[in-house]
């Protein structure tokens, strides 16, 4: 032992540096023992772990749309979550939703002139002009000409001169109707403008209604309308129909209660409705009201209730439908009406509005539509009526 040892005992049990670099551990054991350069380990690893990476991202992804799903069918099934605070347009939309985007400004504009003579009783209608008309041909052009009547007298119709490739035709032509002061409230001038074609269907271009009754014909009226779509004056003449829904979902009760129509054809003075009930696009149940005798707004005030299951409130559409009776014609149907989720327009606000308001009846009024285009929307399937359980 030397002399520093001897004066200080304490650093013979501090181990030297060399002591201090332990073996290597099992990690870099294993990592030695591979017969592979270290680049191609490294590339190796950093593969497994973005596949890796990629399925826990696939899974996560996954879940996420499935439980959007999920909420997405909830809210389209469940009544517990519909707000009670339905916007009022559902009970009533305005005049501008009425035809849901289908009145297409650029369908053009018509300068008509109107003068009602009382002594004679006779209205004069001039139509003037056309401006900026939609084009149907593939020229970019049209053949356009006007059909002009009453809807108080459908069979006469003044037809103007068919103008050659133009979207401006001036028309420059009068027709007289001989309209009386009492049906002035109720008559409806039409002027329809079509497209014409020499070997095929003539192609409606838009059409334009002015109620008389709510027009100033104490003076002479000139002034520009912007065109509608087509078909709007068979609509009118169809008449309308109020009734209102109600339904339960926790006795399944849907209540429809027929109220009043207006308007209805003329020369059909028996009318009744039938409200019909379809399940999965097949009929189901059907009830009718009784006949109301020589009135084209009749007033009904029936309610009619139906079993309908909570779980099947979304796949059963109700049509109601407005139906005429005569010595000549017999079960004529004069408008229909579908409602329910595959429906659109007025009679979707209605059917969401009464979902949305659980145990209150909601009643609006209806314009009847063409029995082919509702038939025509609704593909019904042939099938056994099969009852469902606690209808």
């Amino acid at each position: 032992m030397t002399t520093a040892d001897q004066t200080n005992p304490g650093l013979s049990s501090v181990p030297s540096a060399v002591h201090t670099q332990g073996a290597p551990g099992f990690i870099q054991d294993v990592w030695d023992k591979i017969p592979l350069p270290r680049w191609l380990l490294i590339t190796v690893f950093a593969g497994v772990a973005f596949l890796l990476v990629s399925c826990l991202l696939c899974i996560v992804c996954c879940c996420c749309r499935r439980r959007r799903k999920k909420r997405v069918k909830k809210e389209t099934v469940g009544l517990s979550r519909a707000s009670n605070s339905t916007s009022a347009h559902l009970v009533q939309p305005d005049v501008d939703d009425v035809e849901l985007g289908l009145a297409d400004p650029k369908r053009g504009r018509v300068q008509v002139s109107l003068e009602y003579n009382f002594r004679s009783q006779e209205l004069r209608v001039g139509l003037k002009e056309a401006a900026d008309l939609k084009a149907l041909q593939a020229a970019g052009m049209s053949d356009p000409y006007a059909k002009i009547y009453l809807t108080s007298d459908p069979q006469k119709i003044h037809e103007t001169k068919v103008h050659r490739q133009t979207l401006s035709p001036v028309f420059n032509e009068s027709c007289v109707f001989q309209v009386s002061q009492a049906e002035l409230p109720e008559a409806i001038l039409v002027i329809q403008v079509l497209d014409f074609h020499r070997f095929s269907p003539h192609a409606p271009v838009g059409e334009l209604l002015i109620p008389l009754g709510t027009s100033d014909l104490q003076h002479v009226l000139e002034q520009w309308y912007e065109l509608g779509p087509p078909g709007q004056a068979e609509q009118e003449q169809m008449g309308e129909l109020c009734f209102s829904l109600r339904y339960v979902p926790s006795t399944g009760k849907l209540t429809v209660v027929v109220l009043e129509a207006r308007g209805l054809r003329q020369g059909l003075p028996d009318s009744y409705v039938k409200v019909q009930l379809l399940l999965n696009r097949k009929r189901w149940k059907k009830k009718k009201t009784s006949m109301k005798r020589n009135t084209s707004s009749p007033y009904f005030n029936e309610a009619f209730t139906f079993l309908v299951p909570f779980s099947q409130i979304q796949n059963v559409d109700l049509l109601v439908s407005v139906w005429g009776h005569s010595r000549v014609s017999r079960g004529e149907p004069l408008g229909k009406l579908l409602l329910g989720c595959r429906a659109s327009g007025h009679q979707l606000h209605h059917w969401s509005d009464m979902l949305a308001h659980a145990r209150r009846p909601i009643a609006q009024w209806h314009r009847l539509q063409s029995p082919e285009e509702v038939d025509k929307a609704l593909q019904i399937k042939k099938g056994p009526r099969l009852p469902l359980p606690g209808s």
